[in-house]
Parts: C-alpha cells; sequence; structure tokens
C-alpha cells in the first residue's frame, strides 16, 4: 500500500497546518506495515530534506507547483497517475483544501476550522465565497475527513452535507520539545529577550478571533502591582487594534508585544510564565493551550468551541464575551498559589494524554480503513 502525503504546506505561510503535517510524518513512519510505504509529495528540495533520516518505507515525490495555482489541478494529478504506472499508488491525503480536487485517488482530507465562515464581518465576501468553494470541491473529493477536533467534527457537519460517517475527530497533540524546561534555560531566555522575574503570557496571532483586545481591556482591570503581560506571536498588521487599546488605555510597559518569537524558544517561554491566558472565540483545536499546559504553566482560557474539549477539568475556564470573568480569571491566577500549582500538575498530566503516536495510529487506521473499501 502506497500512502501520498501531500508535505506542500510544511512551510512559513503555513506555520499551524505545517506543524501539524511534520509531526503527523515523524509518528507515521514509526508505525507503517512491512508492506506499506509513505509517499512524501512536496517541493523538490523540501522533500528531499523531509525524507533525510527517515527510515525505509519513506520515498519522495517531487512537485514544484503551489497550493495556490490553478496548475495543480491538472499537474497533480499527472503526477500522482506517473506515479501509478510506475508503482500502484493506494490514497492520497491533503492536509489543505486547496489541493487537486480531481486526483484521480481515493483521497483524504484534513480539516481545521470553520473561521471565515463564523467571522464573516473580519473576512471579505469573496474571501468568505472562495473558501465556501474550495472547500466544498475538497470535501467532495474525500473519500474521508479527518477533522482535528470534535468541535471541528460537528461545526463541518453542521454546515457541509457530508455523511458523519465519513468523517472521524482525530486530536492533535504538543510537539514532545513542549515540557517544563530547566530553570538555566529559563534564565538564559529571561535574559536574552529582557524578560520581568514574573509574567502572564499569550501565544498566538492577534486576528480578531483571538479577542485580544477583550484581553487588554480586562488586564486594564488588574491592580496596576499585577505582572505584566507579554503577547506573544505572528502580528498582523491588519488588526492594530488590541496595540491602540493598550496604548489608549495607557498601559505602556504592563502589557509588551513580543511579535513572533522563534520557535525553539516557545517551551522556554511558556516554562517561564507564572500562567498562560488564551481569550479566544473559537479554534479548531486551540494548540497553545495545551503546549502550555505540557509545559507545566498554569492555563485560563475560554469555555467556548474546542478549548473545554482540549484542557478538560486541567485550566481555568471564563466566558471569553465576559471582561469581567476574564480579569477574575487573571486575578486568581496571579493570587492563589496553590490554585496555579493545582493546575500545573492537572495540566501535566492532561496533556500527556495527547500523543502523536495515537494521532498517527488513528490516521492509519483510516487509511486502511478507506483503502480497503476501494
Amino acid at each position: 500500500m502506497n500512502y501520498l502525503l501531500d508535505v506542500r504546506t510544511v512551510a512559513p505561510h503555513f506555520p499551524g497546518i505545517g506543524r501539524y503535517v511534520a509531526n503527523l510524518v515523524s509518528a507515521l513512519v514509526e508505525h507503517l506495515r512491512s508492506d506499506e510505504q509513505l509517499v512524501l509529495v512536496g517541493y523538490p528540495a523540501q522533500v528531499e530534506q523531509f525524507a533525510a533520516g527517515l527510515r525505509a518505507g519513506v520515498e519522495t515525490l517531487a512537485c514544484d507547483v503551489s497550493p495556490f495555482a490553478l496548475q495543480q489541478q491538472w499537474k497533480v494529478p499527472q503526477l500522482l497517475h506517473r506515479r501509478m504506472k510506475i508503482e500502484r499508488a493506494s490514497l492520497y491525503h491533503s492536509p489543505y483544501y486547496l489541493m487537486p480536487y480531481r486526483p484521480g485517488l481515493p483521497t483524504v482530507l484534513t480539516f481545521y476550522d470553520l473561521i471565515p465562515l463564523r467571522f464573516p464581518s473580519y473576512v471579505s465576501l469573496r474571501a468568505r465565497l472562495l473558501f465556501r468553494f474550495a472547500l466544498q470541491m475538497a470535501l467532495r473529493a474525500a473519500r474521508h475527513v479527518i477533522a482535528i477536533s470534535e468541535t471541528s467534527r460537528r461545526d463541518l457537519l453542521a454546515t457541509f452535507a457530508v455523511p458523519a460517517e465519513r468523517v472521524t475527530a482525530v486530536p492533535l497533540a504538543a510537539d514532545a520539545r513542549f515540557r517544563p524546561q530547566p530553570e538555566q534555560a529559563i534564565e538564559r531566555l529571561r535574559a536574552r529577550y529582557a524578560l520581568p522575574k514574573e509574567f502572564l503570557l499569550y501565544v498566538g496571532s492577534n486576528k480578531p478571533h483571538k479577542n485580544l483586545v477583550a484581553l487588554v481591556g480586562a488586564y486594564a482591570a488588574l491592580k496596576a502591582s499585577a505582572p505584566p503581560l507579554l503577547v506573544a506571536g505572528v502580528w498582523d498588521a491588519r488588526y492594530p487594534e488590541a496595540l491602540r487599546t493598550a496604548q489608549a488605555l495607557g498601559l505602556g510597559e504592563r502589557i509588551r508585544f513580543l511579535g513572533l518569537i522563534d520557535d525553539a524558544d516557545l517551551p522556554t517561554l511558556y516554562s517561564a510564565a507564572m500562567a498562560f491566558i488564551f481569550p479566544s472565540r473559537y479554534e479548531g483545536f486551540g494548540l497553545p493551550a495545551l503546549e502550555a499546559m505540557a509545559c507545566g504553566t498554569p492555563v485560563a482560557c475560554s469555555n467556548v468551541s474546542s478549548l473545554p474539549e482540549v484542557v478538560g477539568e486541567a485550566a481555568l475556564l471564563f466566558d471569553p464575551t465576559d471582561t469581567e470573568a476574564l480579569t477574575e480569571a487573571m486575578q486568581r491566577l496571579i493570587e492563589d498559589r496553590g490554585l496555579r500549582q493545582t493546575l500545573s500538575e492537572l495540566g501535566l498530566r492532561r496533556a500527556a494524554t495527547f500523543s502523536w503516536e495515537r494521532n498517527a495510529a488513528a490516521t492509519l487506521a483510516i487509511y486502511r480503513r478507506t483503502v480497503e473499501r476501494i
């Protein structure tokens, strides 16, 4: 059996999806049977680098066309067809909805969220129509759909006419490197970024559904002696509202916008934080909350979308539309050392229940069922 996994999204433009695909590849190769082979479909230099160091049973198929290019609709199927002539190909897995919609092979699709449809006021009508059309085409092409959480599965079934038996929730996991870091590493990071001894942390983008404006407003209601709030992650210049709100409220150095942090520094940044605050109004999964828990950091997060499903009883939950509730959650974490310790311990145990080994095993089971039904 040959499983062709498209890895073109392992690129800076797709930070979340790229991390998912990279982790999936590493875990899949450990679960392949002797009669199974993983074929990585991607840019020439990319797939060669990707496959380096992986054990036998992994091959590559070079593809020099972008997922955003119209040409992929005929170039990728041609590549897959040529592969089938050399050696029978069994299945194609696209981790992105911009894909060849007639690939010529049984197809598995990974689905993440419906953010463009859930937050239409922040997305142009053209972008919404293109998203709906492209996702609908991808769903028609797919024999089976992997949703990254039960919440994203329910959202998909409620919005598109997809048979429930064709959609399976397969949870994500934190990278193995997300674990409590030694004090020496924390001190080095603190010196490099001039971090305060104690701080609250948010990691993520500044897109509107992340609810950063509410976080800034809620933080402003804390006592002036509260630890600083650090905001880390990709900064989209189209959405400056959180920064402007902090400036208008005169918060000065009490809130620091760090921008994009080196990925290698994230486990230490989480470990250094007094608490992690995640007020997002919608998440397909909510990986930052899981990463923080895996580092032993106490978490307070929204009680909506997939977040309760991810954190379980291991986090302090609040209504993201209630600014006072968000302020109260932060205040409790600042003042109650015992609560922080309890949440840290619960979070470590909760994070350990998610693994890429389980994700890969479930994904392979879907591959095998899909091939058996051909």
